[in-house]
């Protein structure tokens, strides 16, 4: 079987070992005689799968012990709306950084439940950069601060992290959790959709620190209580654990590569490459992005010269490169380079755009 290039944006590839040990193990599961699809969730066995997938990411990401880790569903988008049921307890509110499509929907879905204020933005149709922090306008007695780490329709990623003093950060990492080092300590709240780095679509990581917790509104469904979560260790309700399963092989698989300092120098040149084939032909091809805050998970660019986009992508088949077309919002190209694609796969890519300008030029 020949496996396709797969720039998708999510759901999108997982490492090729993964995939191997889920199909071996499909049938029976460490000599269980069943799948973990098929195993009840406060079993013996299971109870193995989850606490090791938790103890990994603690593990990679030096999560400290006052921070709970829980494995949710609804996806991201849920968690616009869990945020501010949870978070938003008697401040002035929620401060936003808009910084593309998906920080404004999650501050649309808060100001549902409570006050939020944009505190920055791009502006409509400028969501190529990150605004300095020097122009946010951040209310001292606010809830918390929220942001988008990654855009991933614009393809603008934060490269830093903002000082919020005693309010705390809050911030949406479904396109490049576990890409990068960070510092948990930095932020309040993190939540992540698994579908980009982690994991299959179905699985939604938070990652809160204690203080944050028991403070859901009252007239909010129970489901939504991240104490209730943390003290039922995620299964309040059946978790979504075949998902689970596999965000813990991907875990173990990541620890196998060096951790998440050697996965992020691989990104660092993953980006480099597809930047640099960009910038060679520039003229040709047009990144709309500020330099200094280019995603490196999600390299946004268009073609300048019309009518070509069909050509590009028909050429990009034919070299078993897929979904390699941007947004159905915004148009142009994406190329999503996760954690799981191999540098050599980039190299190719870079390779073709430089064949494909020289040809159309």
């Amino acid at each position: 079987m020949t496996r396709v290039i797969n720039f998708g944006a999510g759901p999108a590839m997982l490492p090729r070992d993964v995939l191997t040990q889920v199909a071996a193990e499909m049938l029976d599961w460490q000599g269980s005689g069943m799948s973990v699809m098929e195993m009840g969730h406060r079993s013996a066995a299971y109870g193995r799968i989850l606490t090791a997938a938790e103890s990994d990411l603690r593990e990679l990401l030096a999560i400290p012990a006052n921070y709970h880790v829980l494995f949710l569903q609804g996806g991201a988008t849920l968690q616009f709306a869990m945020v501010p049921l949870n978070l938003m307890r008697g401040g002035s509110g929620g401060d936003y950084v808009v910084t593309g499509d998906w920080s404004a929907r999650a501050a649309r879905e808060a100001a549902r439940v409570g006050t939020v204020r944009i505190a920055a933005t791009t502006g409509e149709g400028a969501l190529g950069h990150i605004p300095a922090q020097n122009r946010w306008q951040l209310d001292p007695a606010a809830d918390y601060v929220h942001l988008c780490a990654n855009e991933t329709i614009a393809g603008v990623e934060f490269n830093w992290v903002p000082q919020t003093g005693t309010v705390p950060l809050v911030a949406d990492m479904s396109s490049n959790f576990l890409s990068r080092a960070i510092d948990i300590e930095r932020y309040g709240l993190i939540y992540a959709g698994a579908q980009k780095n982690v994991g299959p679509a179905g699985l939604t990581i938070v990652i809160v620190r204690d203080d944050l917790v028991g403070y859901l509104r009252s007239s909010a469904p129970s489901l939504f209580d991240y104490a209730a979560q943390a003290a039922a260790h995620s299964m309040v309700n059946t978790p979504p654990t075949f998902a689970i399963y596999i965000a813990g092989l991907v875990f173990k698989w990541l620890k196998g590569q060096g951790g998440v300092k050697a996965i992020e120098a691989r990104n660092v040149e993953k980006a480099a490459l597809a930047y640099a084939a960009i910038d060679s032909a520039a003229g040709f091809y047009v990144s709309a992005v500020a330099p200094s805050d280019r995603s490196r998970m999600n390299v946004t660019f268009t073609i300048a010269r019309p009518g070509l986009d069909a050509a590009f992508l028909a050429g990009a088949r034919e070299r078993a490169m897929v979904q390699l077309a941007g947004h159905r919002s915004v148009g142009g190209m994406r190329a999503s380079l996760y954690n799981a694609m191999p540098v050599d796969d980039v190299a190719k890519l870079a390779s073709y755009l430089g064949e494909f300008a020289r040809s159309n030029g």
